[in-house]
């Protein structure tokens, strides 16, 4: 059983930048390396939205709404896939998850973010 353990949230000011990770454990990483790996944030009484995914040989895909703040990037190595946040604005508040982008692993616990004065 895969299990995502995603960390590296926090409180930030407006215009503050935060690095999410998220690792999966329980699959070895020539495997991991194959999907698409997606970071998804879910703000209070919404759904569960895409926001950035890259393939396993680096190609990235970015929401319109984080496009030119976020990166993503993954080390297949470590079995981990990052988030650079940069010019966070409120609107980016949520907990955080990833997850492959098709045929979806167990969500773990997320990581809250939280951008306010």
């Amino acid at each position: 059983q895969v299990q995502l353990v995603e960390s590296g949230g926090g409180l930030v000011e407006p215009g503050g930048s935060l690095r999410l990770s998220c690792t999966a454990s329980g699959i070895i990483s020539t495997v991991y390396g194959i999907y698409i790996m997606g970071w998804y944030r879910q703000a209070p009484g919404k759904q569960r939205t895409l926001v950035a995914h890259i393939t396993g040989g680096g190609i990235t895909n970015y929401a319109d709404s984080v496009k030119g703040r976020f990166t993503i990037s993954r080390d297949n190595a470590k079995n981990t896939v990052y988030l650079q946040m940069n010019n966070l604005k409120p609107e980016d508040t949520a907990v955080y998850y990833c997850n492959k982008i098709t045929n979806g692993w167990p969500w773990g616990q997320g990581t809250q973010v939280t951008v306010s004065s």
